[in-house]
């Protein structure tokens, strides 16, 4: 999913975020069915010692119970713009039993840092496809260059703490992160620029040597990929494969299709997605004609497409892409004739996919609970709560105080 709550809650719990029930954002009202069937608990019934060191965002805090506690942590590490210290400090004084250290980065959500206080020169930061090369789109990218460096350096000094203290040879890294960046038509879509994360990862099970793995894998592999390498058994809601026997060259692929999803942001965006080796599958249940605005985020390419006409360009609501030749997706070919037989096949496997993970969707709109804080494309919609105009960070976009627990 690729939007930051339901993502994580699929990295963590092994689960669709349909399944899981994180159907949008957690600062918003949304939450997991069962908390307890994130992976600390698996993990802690295995031996293991459980911290948070920063970000989580699948959980808030609630009737005086801090979010940490209600996703089952038995250790709370400090917030974000402290996580890499205190998971250094942490490593460095480590517990005697194994543990499972989750730290959380804010980078490299928005808001970027203001030029004046970065060192990359926006002329020649090259922006991403589908988004043109502008002097806006350049200087958009710059400052996420340097937030993405400022990740950089964090992570470095939590690694370099791993190999001071002796603990790198006996750790499984995993590096991810929730979606694609936050830039039009990548978070929040199911492009392949908002659905790809960079994975990473080293340690036992087969993990070394620099290798690159090509085969199609997806968040859901993870939880069952760790289950293997501590050798115990897997739970049963699992929807994901482990990834050792791709990993020790056993297999070519675990999967032939990978699925994705995208139900609210900070409005409801319905769309479902099946994707191939080479064929990309959409398809959007929004009755609305135009893009849903709230869920991109402001910054400078926003505000470039939106001065030529995003507003009036009406999403397509069924979209086949050939990523062989069409790698940005750009060249919608499901009303092609000659295409007709790849359509019919992916639309007949994601509906497959829906009926047998039970996809709400299938009913029709799949409703907020009345908690929930949610936008129209104009706003926030009637009835709902509002949001604290303190809290308010960009259009759609709410900025959680560090002594809530996080910042998104």
């Amino acid at each position: 999913n690729p939007t930051c709550s339901p993502s994580r809650a699929s990295l963590l719990t092994g689960a669709y975020p349909h399944t899981n029930g994180m159907l949008g954002l957690a600062h918003r009202g949304f939450s997991l069915y069962d908390y307890s069937q994130h992976i600390v608990h698996t993990l802690r019934a295995a031996g293991y010692v459980t911290a948070l060191a920063g970000v989580q965002h699948i959980a808030e805090d609630r009737a005086g119970i801090p979010a940490w506690k209600t996703i089952g942590y038995d250790q709370f590490l400090g917030y974000p713009y402290t996580a890499h210290r205190n998971a250094v400090a942490f490593l460095e004084n480590p517990p005697q039993q194994p543990f499972f250290l989750s730290v959380g980065f804010m980078e490299t959500h928005r808001e970027f840092p203001p030029l004046d206080e970065i060192e990359e020169d926006p002329r020649y930061c090259l922006p991403p496809a589908p988004l043109p090369d502008t002097p806006e789109t350049r200087q958009d990218m710059a400052r996420f260059k340097a937030n993405a460096r400022f990740l950089d350096n964090k992570m470095g000094q939590v690694f370099e703490a791993l190999d001071r203290t002796g603990l790198a040879e006996n750790t499984l890294v995993i590096c991810t992160t929730d979606h694609g960046i936050a830039f039009p038509r990548m978070k929040c879509t199911l492009t392949d620029d908002g659905i790809g994360v960079m994975l990473m990862m080293r340690g036992p099970g087969g993990f070394s040597g620099g290798r690159v793995v090509d085969a199609l894998t997806t968040h859901l592999d993870l939880f069952p990929t760790i289950c293997d390498v501590l050798g115990i058994d897997s739970p049963p809601w699992l929807q994901g494969r482990t990834l050792l026997p791709l990993v020790q060259g056993e297999v070519a692929a675990l999967h032939e299709t990978i699925y994705a999803e995208v139900n609210y942001h900070a409005a409801y965006e319905p769309q479902r997605a099946a994707r191939t080796s080479r064929w990309k599958y959409i398809r959007r249940y929004d009755p609305r004609r135009g893009p849903v605005l709230p869920n991109c985020d402001d910054g400078e390419s926003k505000a470039l497409w939106m001065s030529h006409g995003w507003a009036e360009r009406a999403p397509e609501e069924e979209a086949l892409f050939d990523l062989v030749f069409d790698p940005h997706e750009a060249h919608n070919l499901a009303g092609d004739p000659a295409h007709a037989g790849v359509l019919r096949a992916l639309r007949e496997r994601l509906h497959a996919w829906m009926v047998e993970t039970h996809d709400p969707l299938l009913a029709g709109v799949v409703q907020a609970p009345p908690t929930v804080v949610v936008n129209d494309p104009n706003g926030i919609s009637p009835g709902t709560p509002p949001v604290p105009a303190a809290q308010v960070m960009g259009r759609g976009f709410v900025k959680v105080t560090p002594e809530r627990g996080s910042v998104i």
